[in-house]
This record gives C-alpha cells, structure tokens and sequence, in this order.
C-alpha cells in the first residue's frame, strides 16, 4: 500500500500501464556442480566464449570452457550462495568495465565497483576488458621518454611512452617499490597512472595506496585491486579490465602508464582455473594457452600514430622469480613478450643496494632513443665505467696490487654505485639527475669519501634549488644547457662537494668527534 492513500489507484493504475507485457526469449540452465569459484552449468548451449552468465541470487560469472554438454563458468563473485540445480541464465554480452575520468582518483574492483566507499561511479562508458591490439600500421615509434625518476633506470635503461618493460625478481626484493615510485614521479608529467593489484596481500596494497596518495598524484591515478582473497575470476580479469581503463585514455590522445602487481600470480590463478575445468595441464602445470594470454593483453600497450591521436599506454608488469631462476616458464615467456626487463637481485638487496637493479642483466630494448638528450650527453659511458668496476672489483678481492689508473677506476665506480642508491618513494627530477651525472663524469665525487658521496646525493635536489635556480630552469623549460647555464651548474656543483669535504674534514680532526 503506497504511504499517500489519496492517488494510490493512480500510482498502481500507471504501475500496470508501464509493465512489459509479450513473450521473452530467455537462456536458462542450471548448475550441476560448484567447487573452489567454477560452476559446470548444463542447460545453455548457446552460449559464448567469454558469455556474462547471472545465477538466480544475483551473482555472475564468465563462461570459460565450452563443451557439449557442460559450460565451464568461472565466478566473479562469491560462491557460498551457488548450490546445485540453482538456476543460470545468459545474458548475450560480455564482461564490460566502466572507463573515463569517473574512475581517476578511485579504488575499484576488476568490475569497476568502488572499494574506498566515495559512493558510486558515473562512468563515461563502458568497454569490453578483451580488446584486440593496436595494428602495426596504426603505432608510431616509441621515442618520447617516461621519466621514472629512478636513477638507475633513466641513465641506464630508458623507458618510452608505449613500451612494456617487464620487472623480474625474487620475492621481497622491492619490485612493487620500483613500480610504486614510477608512478609516484608522474605527478611532474601528464601521464594517467594506474596501478592494478593482483592476489597481493591487503597490507601490501595498503602501502602502494598510501605512497601514491602522500607523494603521487592520487587524483591522476585509477587503482584497481583484486586481492588475494577474491575470487580467481575476479584476480583473472583484472589485468585485462586495467588495460582497458587505460586503453580509453590512450585512444583520446593522452598518456598512461600501467603497472600490474604480478603476472606471476595471474599465471598461477589461470592454472588454478585451468585445471578446475578440466583444461590438459602442459609445462608446469600450466595450460599450452598462458603465453597466450599474456601475449594479448601486452600486445595491447603501444604508443598511437598521430592520425590515431599519437596518445600512449606504458606497461610495466611484474614477475616472480624462484631464486633467481630467470629461465622459469613464467619469467621466460614474460621476458620474450615485452621489450626488456629490468631485474632484481636478492644478494644486492640484502647488501643494501637499493634499488637492488642487476646491471648486467637488465636491458631495455628501446635504450638511448627514449633517453632525454641532455641527460644521455650527461651519463656519457656510465654504463661501460659501472660494468668495468664490477668487473675489476671481482678481481681486486683476491688481494692484487692494482696499479693507478686501476685504482681510479675502482674509485670512480664506487661512487657511480653510491650515487645510483637511492631512498624509495623519493623520485629525482630530470635536473637533479643530470647533475648527478655531471658530477660524477667531472670527477667532482672521486675525491669524497663515500659518507660524503651520500650525504651530496640526499642534499643535491636542495642545494640546486638554492644556488643554480636558473640553470634549472632552462633545462626544464628547454630540455639542454646552453654553455651558461652548464658553467652555472657546475660551479653550484663543485661548490656543494668542496663543503662537503670540508664537514667531512672538520668532523675528522675535531677531538670531540666519535
């Protein structure tokens, strides 16, 4: 009975009168049996590939193996409600997610359905999170930089706008950290961050959400999670539902940058899912598809031709290593897919040497022809001179007599090694590395003693501030140094390392001092 009683005849007289009336074609199945987040369904044998499927209490799922007489469903919600013989029906389309400026500055689900209760999500439009890839015709080549701020990672593997450079290491060896901070250091830039969680643990992702909203630019960023707790399918879809988010931003001519957290563990739910519907395990239980599903949804970050709008989407995905093992299946098909990868390693992460970035066996297939120029005339031979001292380091262990220019040698590689340290969640700006590198090729740092090395990274970003403002900023404004302005930053440089060495003099002779 309606709360007005004066017009209720009117009310239920344009209820009846607006009430779809006719025939309704409608699929229907039922469940035959539900296990660990797959239903076999009978009943639906029109169904496709991929088909949204609703159960009568409301939730839904995707169909993911399609035999005669059984539908292999994988559930993208909980299954605790889903008994056998309820009911199933199909809904002829696909699983879709919202996408468009709605969801910047949101935690959502691999749905769109937000997690950090700010109500809901108006979304420009919704797209299929299976998409095919920009054609060869259709990209252009990757030559505008993503500066990362990472030192390590913009003088020795430069990343451009559309590329996928994979990060590989063992567990626990700062990868996430890496990533986080990439995102963190386009608060400077106009890229559209997303960040895309898969089976990590909620502490995890707590602290990846509260570095980008203390030091990134939150309100850029989309952070999609399907935690370790959701339902595979859920973890299944995510990476595919980020690329998508990211996709829309792409396709109107702006710049993403797309990091998923980790494909290793997307991997194992695809093998989870695999073997539940019954698909024939293959090398290491995986099925003969997993390099396959990664392969499409990689495929799909690419930087667009102008006629395309000429916008960008970035991946840097994440892998596990075994102890070390880069030839494990899951690593290897990773690193064969993307356009290089940058690898941690455990020894230089305990022995303090963060980001803990294996040199030798890192790579980035795209190199120098991303690299801002200036900072690419800066760093000069780095590499080279950083790959000679580990080299020579080696050596030297054993108790030889190095002769001069050896001992230079070690000496200028243990400061390059110094500088490429650095404290997470703290990104340089293109200038304070620039100038990082022109203190070290100068030979400024040769004569400080480590301490001191340490002390002139963690204070340049100030010192520059204060004593070359203007040289600073016509590199930003310009992107090179004019023979002034270089003249002006070397000054502010050898002046902050002559009073460093002062202090580090000063603190030795003083009596007092430990």
């Amino acid at each position: 009975m309606p709360h007005d009683t004066s017009n209720w005849f009117t009310t239920a007289q344009n209820a009846v009168q607006s009430a779809p009336l006719g025939p309704r074609a409608e699929h229907r199945g039922r469940v035959e049996e539900i296990s660990d987040g797959v239903a076999m369904i009978s009943g639906l044998s029109d169904v496709r590939l991929d088909e949204v499927l609703r159960f009568e209490g409301g939730q839904v799922g995707f169909a993911r193996v399609l035999d005669p007489d059984l539908i292999g469903c994988v559930l993208l919600d909980s299954a605790t409600n889903v008994e056998a013989g309820d009911a199933v029906f199909g809904t002829g389309e696909v699983v879709n997610v919202p996408v468009g400026e709605a969801l910047l500055g949101r935690i959502v689900d691999p749905l769109g359905r937000p997690l950090d209760g700010k109500g809901a999500i108006e979304a420009d439009a919704v797209l299929p999170i299976e998409r095919p890839a920009p054609s060869i015709i259709e990209r252009d080549l990757v030559t505008e930089p993503v500066q990362t701020g990472i030192v390590v990672v913009d003088t020795l593997f430069a990343l451009g706008r559309g590329q996928r450079e994979l990060i590989v290491g063992d567990h626990s060896t700062g990868k996430t950290t890496l990533a986080v901070d990439a995102l963190i250091a386009q608060a400077q830039s106009d890229m559209i961050c997303i960040y895309v969680a898969v089976g990590q643990k909620t502490s995890s992702v707590r602290r990846a959400i509260d570095a980008l909203q203390a030091r990134g630019a939150f309100e850029r960023c989309i952070v999609l999670v399907a935690g370790s707790a959701s339902p595979p399918g859920l973890q299944w879809i995510a990476p595919y539902a980020g690329i998508t988010m990211a996709e829309h931003f792409r396709d109107k001519g702006q710049h993403a940058l797309i990091v998923i957290d980790d494909l290793s563990k997307h991997a194992a739910t695809h093998r989870e899912i695999a073997l539940l519907t019954r698909q024939s395990p293959g090398r290491e239980a995986y099925p003969g598809d997993v390099f396959y599903i990664h392969a499409r949804l990689l495929e799909r970050a690419a930087k667009l031709s102008p006629e395309r709008g000429g916008g960008s989407l970035t991946a840097l995905p994440i892998a596990e290593t075994d102890s070390g093992n880069l030839s494990a299946y899951i690593p290897t098909n990773l690193i064969s897919i993307t356009d290089g990868q940058i690898v941690l390693d455990a020894a230089l992460f305990h022995q303090g040497q963060k980001p803990a970035v294996d040199v030798g066996l890192s790579v980035s297939r795209v190199g120098g022809k991303t690299q801002a120029p200036i900072l690419r005339t800066s760093a000069g031979t780095l590499r080279l001179d950083y790959a000679q001292f580990l080299e020579l380091e080696v050596f030297t262990r054993f108790g030889g007599m190095p002769d001069d220019r050896v001992r230079q040698q070690l000496t200028r590689g243990a400061r390059i090694r110094e500088v490429l340290r650095q404290a997470q969640h703290e990104p340089f700006r293109l200038a304070d590395e620039v100038a990082l590198m022109l203190a070290v090729q100068s030979g400024l740092l040769d004569g400080l003693p480590l301490e001191a090395v340490t002390a002139f990274r963690a204070g340049l970003p100030a010192a520059l501030d204060n004593t070359a403002a203007n040289a600073l900023s016509t590199l930003a404004e310009t992107g090179k140094l004019d023979p002034k302005s270089r003249e002006s930053l070397m000054t502010a440089l050898s002046h902050f390392a002559a009073s460093l060495a002062k202090d580090k003099t000063e603190a030795s002779e003083d009596p007092a001092s430990p």
